[in-house]
């Protein structure tokens, strides 16, 4: 039997003091659950879904009983479209009461994919006593809901900094889930399955579990304080994450190529060096690139002004912060924010596409 949840400090996010501990109550709560509701908001990441249900579908298949059921509902029981373009037909709508666990499934754009509808379905739930979840954005409907407030949660790690700057009564975190009391929220992609293994040895135990693991071809399953990896440089170098994490930590007040070099513990003719083979840019170019990368989160995300905006990316001004961005993406802070309003849904092709010829733009130049 897995032995609880122990949380473990981000390198972006700290926890907040004494963060709050699953108790016995709520995980045993938690591993009687067998009845999973998951509500589908347009748009939503069919990978990350699918991962959570293959595994109580896998447990009931193994186990030779219907351990689980699960029901997976809309807000007006029509189909929703996933964020992959393929839509979903629904069940029934649940009756608030009846389900154990409840789970949000959100993908890009949530913000604009929530209705007032979806806060007062899980609004619903929740006043009926049943734990809620989140997988991938998910966690975004309910802070909008006002059903995260003081607790620490989970998102996808693209949208972690301008929720955490959104919902200041709520502490993000970049683990790839997390409970905390009678919330239990997810990252995306393979996030989910880890998360439903862990759940499934809360009751079932850890040989069950093995059981489920070796039928899905995975041979490494990680624990609930892991952390959701930053993006990926085709490189291993434990000196690169580590320094990557650092300007990740010091986005607003950017640290120089000597303090870097201090923090790793290493010389400056090795930081540049390391920078120019994995990464193609020399280092403090590629620091830029992480804070205007994450100026583009915020303003896709977020309704913060410009000019705070600006400041919590580390420009002086927001005047060199046009500049920087119009130099990287060809376009103004201004413009990337109207392009976002206007985008409608099914253009994640075309965002990520864009994402990286911006990308080999910005490391070209």
């Amino acid at each position: 039997m897995p032995t609880g949840y122990r949380p473990i400090m981000s390198p972006l996010l700290p926890l907040a003091p004494q963060a709050p501990v699953p108790a016995d109550r709520t995980l045993a709560k938690v591993a009687s659950a067998s009845h999973f509701v998951f509500l589908l908001v347009p748009n939503f990441s069919m990978i990350a879904f699918v991962n959570a249900l293959e595994v109580l579908r896998i447990a009931n298949q193994l186990s030779g009983k219907p351990l689980y059921r699960w029901s997976v509902i809309s807000v007006d029981g029509q189909p929703v479209q996933a964020s992959n373009g393929l839509t979903l037909s629904v069940d029934v709508p649940e009756t608030p009461g009846t389900a154990d666990i409840v789970f949000v499934c959100a993908g890009n754009e949530v913000q604009r994919a929530t209705t007032p509808a979806h806060l007062q379905r899980v609004r619903q739930f929740a006043h009926a006593g049943a734990l809620l979840g989140s997988i991938c954005t998910g966690a975004y409907v309910l802070a909008k809901a006002g059903l995260l407030a003081g607790h620490t949660c989970v998102i996808h790690w693209e949208y972690l900094h301008a929720q955490a700057e959104s919902f200041i009564d709520v502490t993000f975190e970049r683990s790839i889930f997390r409970i905390d009391r009678d919330r239990i929220t997810c990252a995306g992609g393979v996030a989910p399955l880890e998360m439903m293994l862990y759940l499934v040895g809360l009751s079932m135990g850890d040989a069950f579990v093995q059981r489920i693991s070796s039928y899905l071809a995975v041979d490494r399953v990680r624990h609930p304080g892991a952390l959701q990896p930053p993006a990926g440089y085709g490189s291993t170098s434990r000196l690169l994450a580590e320094v990557l994490q650092l300007m990740e930590a010091h986005i607003e007040t950017p640290l120089s190529l000597v303090a870097l070099a201090q923090h790793a513990g290493v010389r400056e003719r090795r930081l540049l060096r390391l920078f120019r083979s994995a990464v193609g840019q020399p280092v403090m170019q590629h620091y830029r690139l992480l804070r205007l990368r994450r100026a583009r989160q915020l303003l896709q995300q977020s309704a913060m002004l410009l000019t705070d905006i600006a400041i919590a990316c580390g420009f002086q001004s927001l005047s060199v912060f046009t500049s920087a961005y119009r130099k990287t993406f060809g376009l103004t802070p201004g413009q990337e924010r109207r392009q976002a309003q206007s985008r409608t849904f099914g253009g994640d092709a075309r965002e990520h596409a864009a994402e990286r010829h911006d990308t080999v733009v910005a490391m070209r130049r």
